[in-house]
């Protein structure tokens, strides 16, 4: 059985353009909220022997140290991750004093699992490559996609291909940052590198599954040729379907393992890849294959 994706066009260029408009608008309205990668501060990891102090006693804690700023995760069952304003050597060994004074007794010791400090330039320079990176990769995708293609330039431009996987790319990633953008808003939560190496993640897997697809149809435009170039798509598209569904689930899988069970250190960074690869998967099939069938029509009307 053959499904025709192509023919409902209209219906995923819709839902597409609509998860982009949400998306887009929670950007402006809340933004990103920059973690201490990006803004600079310190970074403090402490853990109980014994039972753990609530998040909101913790916190007040923290704030009676003049740090009512601070940002307090929980991570696994006994630790708390405190994100801080930048805490010279002498005002962190303060703070664990005073921190130690008021939670540990004999039978619930405090340890100090990891101590991290980013400086404001570090940071900035940490904003910047991570724009250079994504811009890199995006261009050096089109100009791979460019030569692979390069067999079928016709009837599509061997480039349009990889315009067009940069399009669904972009609608992956726009649909990660606009869910952080409202879990920034209303859960606290902030991006760091590995937000950004999640998104370079996403990328890469999101142009993986296209290429896949689109690689199907240039396979049958070169065996079978163009007499309807949309039918064509079409049939790439259901040949590859199992393929990348099987792909998609034999990698979310391990996703959510990590998720649920990998710790408050990397829950968010496994968050944002289960979002962008579940939409690599759904971009590659109801937002790139029908655009690619769109463009071709296009050009033929316009002729």
């Amino acid at each position: 059985m053959t499904i025709p994706f192509i023919k409902y066009s209209k219906i995923w260029f819709t839902v597409a353009c609509l998860t982009m408009v949400v998306c887009v608008a929670l950007l402006v309205r809340f933004g990103l909220k920059p973690g201490i990668d990006f803004t600079g501060g310190s970074l403090l990891e402490l853990s109980f022997t014994g039972e753990r102090p609530s998040q909101e006693v913790f916190a007040e804690a923290l704030a009676k140290n003049k740090l009512a700023e601070a940002v307090v995760q929980k991570s696994g069952s006994d630790r708390f991750i405190a994100r801080v304003e930048f805490l010279k050597e002498d005002d962190h060994q303060a703070l664990l004093k005073n921190i130690r004074a008021k939670f540990e007794t004999p039978a619930n010791q405090l340890r100090e699992e990891r101590f991290e400090t980013i400086g404001a330039a570090v940071s900035a320079q940490l904003r910047e490559r991570a724009v250079w990176a994504i811009i890199f990769v995006s261009l050096g995708i089109v100009a791979y996609m460019a030569y692979a293609f390069r067999q079928v330039s016709r009837p599509v431009a061997s480039w349009k291909y990889g315009a067009i996987a940069i399009v669904a790319m972009i609608h992956d990633i726009m649909l990660v940052l606009g869910i952080f953008a409202a879990l920034g808003h209303y859960a606290g939560v902030e991006i760091d590198i590995a937000f950004v190496v999640a998104l370079l993640t996403v990328l890469g897997y999101s142009v993986n599954d296209t290429i896949v697809v689109f690689d199907r149809i240039r396979e049958n435009l070169i065996h079978r040729g163009t007499p309807n170039f949309s039918d064509t798509v079409n049939v790439g598209l259901n040949e590859t379907l199992m393929r990348s569904l099987n792909t998609t689930l034999t990698t979310l899988l391990p996703l959510f393992a990590l998720y649920f069970l990998g710790g408050g250190s990397i829950h968010y960074f496994a968050l944002a890849l289960l979002i962008g690869m579940a939409s690599g998967a759904y971009s590659s099939i109801f937002v790139a294959s029908p655009l690619l069938a769109w463009v071709e029509r296009y050009q033929r009307r316009a002729v």
